[in-house]
């Protein structure tokens, strides 16, 4: 039993761990196939890749908007737990970041159909976009602080320019298939690196 007299172990409590399971996976598998094809995707699609009935994803997620919204945060917070662990698992605090980053534009992909999916609520807009940034700039920050102090890259660059700088690099990724954001991206990071900015002294002289 826990504190409140309750077993852990009880059917409610197995049932209520089931929900939480089943809107994990469906949350997966929206998040996935909103990468590939947007946040206007058939839902039968998600249930597909879920392995679930179309039914069983508006019994969670009553409209598209719904469901939008739940990915959004659900991302959100797979970029947030990314960052500690890859840095822990990569080789170099650079690598971390340029793998975080690689997560992080396949969040941005979703989110930039987030608005017309909310279809003009504005305030659930700036909701999300505030926890976006509560949960998003700490880790940045870590990631990038991470890689100065091993010497890897210039310090020059915070979180917020960063992570905006991505941003703009992914607009309209939804809507062209030829443009692989990541790219351009992996390019920016490859920039913050010390040895190209040595080199450009080297030149000229300073």
């Amino acid at each position: 039993m826990n504190d409140s007299g309750q077993e852990t172990g009880s059917p409610a409590g197995s049932k209520r761990k089931d929900v939480r399971r089943n809107q994990q996976t469906l949350l997966d598998a929206a998040a996935a196939v909103f990468v590939t094809s947007g946040v206007d995707a058939p839902v039968r699609d998600i249930a597909a890749r879920a392995g679930v009935g179309v039914g069983t994803v508006y019994r969670h997620f009553p409209t598209r908007a719904d469901l939008v919204i739940a990915v959004y945060r659900h991302q959100v917070d797979a970029c947030a737990e990314a960052g500690p662990a890859l840095l822990a698992s990569s080789s170099t605090p650079h690598a971390a970041l340029g793998r975080w980053v690689d997560v992080f534009v396949d969040f941005l992909v979703t989110k930039h159909g987030l608005a017309a999916a909310m279809q003009g609520d504005g305030a659930g807009f700036e909701t999300l976009h505030a926890y976006f940034l509560q949960r998003l700039l700490p880790v940045c920050t870590q990631l990038l602080d991470a890689a100065t102090a091993s010497g890897e890259i210039r310090s020059d660059l915070d979180a917020y320019h960063l992570m905006r700088g991505i941003g703009n690099l992914c607009i309209g990724t939804e809507s062209d298939p030829r443009y692989d954001a990541r790219r351009l991206a992996a390019l920016l990071i490859a920039g913050l690196r010390h040895q190209p900015l040595d080199r450009e002294r080297e030149y000229s002289g300073n």
